[in-house]
């Protein structure tokens, strides 16, 4: 067999689900998650700040040489998506994971309040069209959870509507799938003392007034109500194909780790490889 046959056969099949299934923080599908049961101290085998830091460096190399690599095949993409309650950081997240990605083949974008114009759409219409091309690598910031998040929590809009963006979800990412988009989503899970803390640092520093709003204080009296519907989120809506990761995130070097690590693993599962070169370039003389 050929190098090109090798390549060509380890390269997944359009819609499988190729997400290691061995991987740590993994929701299985079918699994009822109970965040209070899960511990968002958790640093695994990860020997502190230092050891993270270090580990941390090698696995963004890792990326950025494993991004080229997609960018330059140009079949395949991969799509992060990030969700947390309030001072969760998943802005911390993009920059400490994808720190010297080529921002030509990787697209972060945000998903605050809809505007008018994606009010008078369906609710995945302002998502799907910030989906990774081929080659490309799209992290969201927030994303289509927020509508069986906020929502629900503030009665945006009724129970029977929002009850079907499950499954309405689901078979989006499942499409996404079939069309050779990788999808991973991180809920970056962390305490309500915590929280308090963030934001507190936030009131505290004069730098980080622009980050606090009163409003967050509002927010935060419905902890309870989110941590419910982001159980149902992750219960209802992690599959074989788009799997749900709760990460600790109380240490933010060890949230780092943890998902720089799975989104190593999950690349080199997709295998992505130069393309090949079919011009016979041994010859050629770079002239003067």
């Amino acid at each position: 067999m050929t190098d090109s046959e090798i390549r060509a056969e380890s390269q997944p099949i359009p819609g499988e689900a190729i997400i290691p299934a061995d991987l740590p923080f993994r929701v299985n599908p079918g699994t009822r998650v109970h965040l209070n049961e899960l511990d968002p101290d958790d640093t695994g085998d990860v020997d502190g700040k230092k050891a993270a830091k270090k580990e941390l460096k090698k696995l963004t190399q890792r990326i950025i040489s494993l991004q080229e690599r997609l960018y330059a095949e140009d079949k395949q993409s991969l799509l992060v998506v990030l969700q947390a309650t309030d001072t969760g950081g998943k802005d911390g997240a993009i920059r400490g994971v994808f720190s010297g990605v080529n921002p030509q083949g990787c697209r972060a974008w945000s998903f605050k309040a809809p505007s008018d114009e994606e009010l008078s759409h369906d609710f995945l219409w302002r998502i799907h069209r910030r989906t990774p091309a081929r080659g490309m690598i799209s992290i969201f910031n927030r994303s289509q959870y927020e509508d069986v998040l906020i929502v629900r929590v503030k009665n945006l809009v009724p129970e029977q509507v929002w009850q079907k963006r499950f499954e309405q979800i689901n078979e989006f990412e499942q499409m996404l799938t079939a069309n050779r988009t990788t999808v991973l989503k991180f809920f970056l899970h962390i305490s309500k003392d915590e929280q308090k803390e963030r934001l507190q640092a936030r009131l505290d520093d004069p730098d980080k007034h622009w980050k606090f709003s009163v409003g967050d204080l509002k927010e935060r009296g419905l902890w309870n109500e989110y941590q419910v519907a982001f159980e149902d989120a992750l219960s209802r809506c992690s599959t074989d194909y788009a799997p749900w990761f709760v990460i600790p995130a109380n240490h933010k070097w060890f949230r780092n780790v943890a998902i720089a690590r799975t989104v190593v693993k999950t690349l080199e599962a997709m295998n992505p490889q130069f393309p090949e070169v079919t011009e016979d370039l041994s010859g050629v003389v770079i002239p003067e």
